[in-house]
């Protein structure tokens, strides 16, 4: 049987099982354990199961084994823990107070701090959904009891929530370094640069909202002494230690990105009992999410990677670098391909089932063209973080939408929305033009 035909219904079979809701791991386990089941059974051109289960078994179970084994990947529970650990000691929204007494005299100086907030929050967590859910609690219920504008108010913290995908720590660079073998450092510094670069954008387009439309941010109306603008600035140094740790750490060689991960854990539980924020029975409770969200992670990674072996098994990834060969595209071409595919998939699919689901082809391909992968990931995650606010299903948007419940519709926040999406299509374009953005850091250890 033909591997490539196995390959494509494969994919289509997934993307059909998505579309049924079907959870991403249990789609792509069973879809490449069948088509795997299948390619053994016709290998000698007639359907023989009998020597089909042993080899399908094998690399159904040594994959997975493999992964959840693999050293790189013990920094996600880490990372997860510390985004936990730090919101419950009070140390990751210290930023966005620190910046909410900083620009309270700005115009739309609370949904600035928001973006601010954000962005010191996914410099800590690494996750986005989680980002967006917490900033959301706290930030935009502030902002609508002092009369925001709801589409500024709402748009604002959803938008501000994808910066965790690109800021490091980053949950989706990790996947992103595991799968395609690339230093997961690296990916974490090539992320700074356009991730500061996304934070300016949407302040920038804060900005320009209030100024043509100032009743959509009421004016500050309180006073704010230098001292209380020192106090809020000092009380931030958690977070800001914490950040320091682990991109100074990486970028000076110092250690590792999953040292620079554990070390971050212990800190912030010294750091919560210390100041008495954090007690033992809420340590538990972030013990039990990190679990919780570590095993939907780890589950969704291991069949991945099988899905990624019976790829390659098929040979499905030579075919179609060898028909865009044909075809004789441009490196702008392919680009613009690839980053239509994905915007696409944003708009219906999670970033994780994206990632795993297009990786096994795109990454033959961009090889092929002489693409750096590390400047591909980074136009790769940005492009993720796109589909977070994408409609009709921008996760980050349906995460605020139920902060705020009925007061807010939910099509007002994706109006909202509109206008921070032209500046992440601009900071793409960037970041695509100008490879240097990402590279820089990175190439400068």
């Amino acid at each position: 049987m033909d591997g490539t035909l196995v390959g494509l219904v494969a994919f289509a079979a997934v993307i059909g099982l998505l579309a049924l809701r079907v959870p991403i791991a249990f789609a792509l386990a069973s879809v490449a354990t069948v088509g795997t089941f299948v390619i053994f059974a016709f290998r000698t051109g007639e359907f023989m199961p009998d020597r089909a289960f042993r080899p399908t078994s094998s690399l159904v179970f040594s994959n997975s084994f493999d992964l959840i084994h693999s050293y790189d990947l013990s920094m996600i529970p880490l990372f997860v823990a510390l985004g936990h650990i730090a919101y419950r000691a009070d140390i990751t929204t210290r930023i966005y107070h620190a910046a909410r007494v900083w620009l309270a005299r700005v115009p739309g100086g609370v949904a600035m701090a928001s973006v601010v907030g954000c962005g010191g929050f996914s410099a800590i967590t690494g996750s986005s959904i989680a980002c967006a859910s917490t900033m959301g609690r706290i930030c935009t219920p502030e902002m609508l009891s002092m009369g925001y504008d709801k589409r500024l108010a709402t748009a604002s913290v959803a938008a501000g929530g994808t910066l965790g995908s690109l800021i490091p720590p980053s949950v989706l660079f990790i996947i992103y370094g595991i799968f395609t073998e690339t230093s997961i450092s690296k990916l974490f510094l090539a992320g700074i640069l356009p991730g500061i670069l996304s934070l300016l954008g949407f302040l920038l387009v804060i900005w320009i909202w209030v100024a043509r439309d100032p009743a959509a941010a009421p004016a500050f109306e309180g006073r704010i002494t230098g001292r209380e603008r020192l106090k809020a600035a000092l009380d931030s140094w958690p977070a800001v230690t914490l950040f320091v740790i682990i991109v100074g750490g990486i970028y000076g060689g110092i250690f590792t990105a999953t040292e620079a991960a554990a070390i971050c854990v212990s800190a912030a539980v010294a750091i919560g009992f210390a100041q008495r924020k954090l007690t033992l029975r809420s340590l538990w409770e972030a013990m039990r999410e990190t679990c919780l969200q570590t095993a939907s992670i780890f589950l969704i990674a291991a069949a991945a990677k099988i899905f990624v072996a019976f790829i390659a098994l098929t040979g499905v990834a030579p075919d179609v670098v060898g028909a865009a060969t044909d075809a004789e595209l441009s490196p702008v071409v392919l680009m613009l391909a690839i980053a239509a595919i994905y915007l696409v998939l944003g708009m219906f699919l999670d970033p994780i089932g994206i990632m795993v689901l297009t990786l096994p082809l795109m990454v033959p391909l961009v090889e092929s063209y002489g693409f750096d992968l590390i400047w591909f990931g980074v136009v790769v995650i940005k492009l993720l973080e796109i589909g977070l606010i994408t409609p009709p299903v921008g996760l980050n948007v349906f995460v605020i939408a139920g902060v705020v419940g009925k007061r807010v519709p939910i099509d007002r926040i994706f109006a909202g929305i509109v206008r921070f999406l032209g500046v992440d299509v601009l900071v793409l374009l960037l970041i695509m033009s100008f490879p240097v953005l990402s590279l820089l850091i990175p190439n400068s250890m």
